[in-house]
């Protein structure tokens, strides 16, 4: 597939009820909260980049927020995420710990919150809490991440509004076709967590070298570029403003059909996170 989506690092996806969110984004899982996460959402804006993704778990959205503040970036041109985390899930529990997100971040809404795991028996509620604050008009948009197809399923039974996004563990050694495909039919925006694998495996691979070197550009920037050629948001993490920049330099080539396909081809069904049938925290 040819890219016919993200021409610049302004463009973005329109999400199903309508909101538009960026390609491309910050990642900042395992970014130090200070000055390290501080300086890499500064760098990121400065660079162009209008989506920054956190969650409670990093332990750092007090440093986004003032990052944000620090920028002068207007915002409503910044599309900011995250998550609720599991130990805080269920009703009454989330609609607390949106509220200890946002002051963190010291924003008057965001624009999407995700539920960050499956976790069995708590989804349920914890999605009528996200629902509720969608309707109270506190998020611009509700999604989950994580989810596989079974989970989705089983959400959607008793759901009145369904997932805008689902954000998953995507990257040449894990391609969830299945999942990609259920995600498209039901106007879901599939986006990526871990989209270079975290290491050197896929970056160093044979393949994603002989392509990167055929245009010129860094395996990395290959990896960022088959994500967005799949139609699927993401969003690298980095601390560093050189490599920031270069993640975004990623507008001035295609991928052919063909590397396209060799890519998919290292399908493995690897992951380097959790299995979200199988974990247990």
């Amino acid at each position: 597939m040819t890219d016919d989506v993200a021409k610049s690092l302004a463009d973005s996806t329109t999400l199903h009820n309508g909101v538009n969110m960026p390609w491309l984004g910050l990642g900042v899982y395992k970014a130090a909260a200070g000055r390290e996460v501080e300086q890499a959402v500064l760098s990121a804006l400065h660079h162009g980049y209008r989506s920054i993704d956190t969650a409670k778990l990093y332990a750092n959205e007090e440093s986004v927020g003032k990052a944000l503040q620090e920028s002068g970036v207007p915002r409503e041109e910044i599309f900011v995420t995250t998550k609720v985390w599991n130990s805080e899930q269920g009703y009454a529990s989330t609609l607390q710990a949106f509220e200890e997100s946002r002051a963190k971040l010291d924003l008057e809404y965001l624009d999407l919150y995700l539920i960050h795991w499956p976790v069995k028996g708590k989804y349920k509620d914890t999605w009528r809490a996200l629902e509720k604050l969608y309707h109270d008009g506190k998020v611009r948009a509700i999604g989950v991440s994580n989810f596989q197809v079974h989970h989705l399923e089983d959400l959607m039974q008793t759901a009145e509004i369904m997932p805008m996004v689902n954000q998953v563990e995507f990257h040449p050694r894990l391609t969830q076709v299945q999942l990609r495909d259920y995600c498209t039919q039901k106007g879901i925006q599939l986006e990526a967590w871990s989209p270079l694998m975290r290491g050197k495996e896929l970056l160093d691979h044979p393949t994603v070298l002989g392509i990167a070197n055929h245009h010129q550009k860094t395996s990395a920037q290959v990896l960022i570029r088959w994500d967005l050629q799949h139609h699927v948001v993401t969003i690298p993490k980095s601390v560093h403003d050189h490599r920031i920049k270069e993640n975004a330099e990623i507008f001035d080539f295609t991928l052919t059909n063909g590397e396209m396909a060799q890519l998919d081809q290292l399908n493995t069904d690897q992951r380097v996170g959790p299995d979200p049938d199988n974990f247990n925290f």
